[in-house]
């Protein structure tokens, strides 16, 4: 299976990003194809209505990234009890063929105990754009945020949260795969 992350962070160390490179290291472990789409190494153009199609590489890679994906995991920091604006931005320029019949897991990282707002708008979202949320989410908090030298979170907690989830959206994206 493909599965396309899609780090919504505009910070160089983000720890919604680190979750991201260590859902990628569970995934590949598991033997699934991933790619990681990480904003702040490749911003899109802020989103426009009156030209929604933007001749913008990064842009058209992302498009094609989330086209190609059988499954999504969409990360995004807590900024003010939201999605981050890099995030939401990104995903104004997708659309229902990017997301429809797709399992999506959403996964935050906040400042406090646990980012639910974001979580829940992220979930609006997928649902709005026709995707299928996994009931299971990924939401690190506090001093729950610190990562190893290796990218693997410090707390053993997070870890097994990590793999729990993501072996519950794996299974559950398998059994709703669309064929080819």
């Amino acid at each position: 299976m493909h599965i396309a992350i899609l780090a919504g962070s505009n910070k160089a160390a983000s720890t919604s990003t680190k979750l991201c490179r260590y859902i990628e290291t569970i995934l590949k472990g598991q033997g699934h194809d991933t790619t990681l789409f990480d904003l702040h190494k490749r911003p899109v153009p802020l989103f426009s209505p009156d030209n929604r199609n933007p001749a913008d590489d990064n842009l058209a890679s992302l498009k094609r990234t989330m086209l190609q994906a059988d499954a999504i995991v969409l990360a995004t920091p807590d900024y003010h009890g939201s999605v981050s604006g890099t995030m939401k931005n990104a995903l104004d320029h997708l659309g229902f063929d990017h997301f429809d019949g797709k399992t999506v897991l959403s996964v935050c990282s906040t400042g406090g105990a646990v980012g639910m707002s974001p979580l829940m708008q992220l979930q609006q979202i997928v649902r709005t754009l026709h995707g299928i949320n996994c009931p299971e989410w990924i939401s690190i908090g506090g001093d729950f945020r610190e990562f190893d030298a290796e990218g693997v979170p410090v707390s053993a907690a997070v870890q097994e949260r990590t793999v729990r989830a993501v072996s519950y959206f794996v299974r559950m994206a398998s059994a709703l795969r669309q064929p080819q």
